[in-house]
């Protein structure tokens, strides 16, 4: 592989992305927790994996995996959360950002119900 000349970085709400030169920022959107569980997704042509998520929100994660993820590639999700047994899914999602293993999703679409379910979990664990 060759250099990465991506890279993210955080300061409080705001997120700054760095591509090949190019500088985009970004307000974070909804509240976001830290926790530690597995997420697999899957993609078009049976491109499937599994990854550590890192933090979540209602509208999005941080995650980290050894399978290689670009910016742009669209996934279904499923979240293995600690509030119920059966996992979170997450119909449509989108990698925003990549830096190296770490990578960020937005929720595109997601159904009431789970979103529900999500943000539930995020104000419990505030609390």
């Amino acid at each position: 592989m060759g250099s990465r000349t991506t890279g993210t970085e955080t300061f409080g709400t705001t997120r700054v992305h760095t591509n090949n030169g190019k500088v985009t920022i970004e307000e974070r959107q909804g509240r976001r927790i830290h926790l530690t569980c597995r997420l697999f997704f899957f993609g078009d042509d049976d491109f499937e994996g599994e990854a550590t998520i890192l933090d979540v929100s209602t509208t999005g994660c941080r995650a980290t995996s050894l399978i290689e993820v670009r910016v742009g590639m669209v996934f279904k999700l499923s979240l293995f959360l600690s509030d119920y047994k059966w996992p979170l899914r997450v119909e449509q999602s989108v990698v925003r950002w990549v830096d190296g293993e770490r990578f960020g999703l937005e929720f595109i679409a997601i159904r009431p119900a789970q979103r529900e379910r999500l943000r539930a979990l995020i104000m419990k664990t505030k609390s």
